[in-house]
């Protein structure tokens, strides 16, 4: 269904899924309108809980409608399934899926719907060293990685370029320091398998716990987080006054995944 302003430029779109007749929250991203309820966001969100605050009155109507810059539409209604999914039993997601909620509850300071991805994520097989590049992005507990490192230090080929750009020059480090104390030098210099020669498993995830400062053996906590600066996260503006039912004239973006300078701001669209 669409909604269409009334000088007939713009148009909007209800979200076949999250268009909720009973909502009191409406949110206008890439060209489609959310309808939801604002409780989940107060209760889960402090951020949400002083944004709100700011502009007490909007994002109640289609007219005042909260835009959110820089965010897909379908990364939006990705984290949104996380209340309102149909099933009882929380149905299996791809990684891309999980993606999606783990970006926007960092950025937004879900905590739980974080945690809620990681423990997702945990149960997926990811490759390691793409595994390793998304826990450092969001800053998650590094010793759920131990598994992942310890393959990178018992495999026979050495870390490739494209690989060392992925993981960062800290990490290829660490992991180097961690298989010449294991095996006695890089594993292209060894003629045997290092599975067969050097440390044991055990032997080596404390070098792994050493090296890398690790808490322990992986578990499904989360270390602290620092505290998140006022300018690293999003940005509710006050609504600009309405002026004939049109919109503020702001573009949305084509697409492209969300960043931390997701914006979220109010926009005023017409009806019929």
């Amino acid at each position: 269904m669409a909604q269409r302003s009334p000088n007939g430029v713009s148009q909007m779109h209800y979200h076949p899924e999250y268009y909720l007749r009973d909502g009191d929250v409406t949110f206008h991203v890439e060209g489609t309108l959310f309808r939801v309820h604002r409780h989940f966001f107060e209760r889960e969100s402090q951020f949400f809980v002083k944004e709100f605050a700011k502009a007490p009155k909007e994002g109640t109507s289609d007219f005042s409608a909260f835009r959110l810059d820089q965010v897909n539409s379908a990364d939006f209604a990705r984290f949104l399934w996380v209340w309102y999914s149909p099933s009882y039993r929380r149905e299996s997601k791809p990684k891309d899926h999980w993606l999606s909620i783990l970006e926007l509850s960092t950025i937004w300071q879900f905590p739980e719907i974080k945690q809620l991805a990681i423990d997702e994520l945990q149960k997926l097989n990811i490759e390691p060293v793409e595994k390793i590049t998304i826990y450092d992005k969001y800053q998650i507990d590094r010793s759920l990685l131990l598994s992942a490192y310890k393959f990178l230090c018992k495999r026979a080929s050495h870390i490739s370029e494209e690989e060392g750009e992925r993981l960062r020059m800290p990490t290829v480090l660490r992991i180097y320091e961690a298989r010449e104390r294991a095996y006695g030098g890089p594993a292209e210099n060894r003629i045997r398998n290092p599975i067969s020669a050097g440390a044991g498993d055990e032997e080596l995830e404390k070098i792994l716990i050493d090296v890398f400062s690790l808490k322990g053996h992986a578990t499904n906590g989360q270390d602290a987080q620092p505290p998140v600066k006022s300018d690293d996260v999003p940005i509710m503006q006050t609504p600009k006054p309405h002026v004939n039912g049109a919109t503020n004239g702001h573009k949305t973006p084509a697409s492209g995944s969300v960043s931390k300078n997701v914006l979220l701001e109010t926009v005023c669209c017409g009806t019929d």
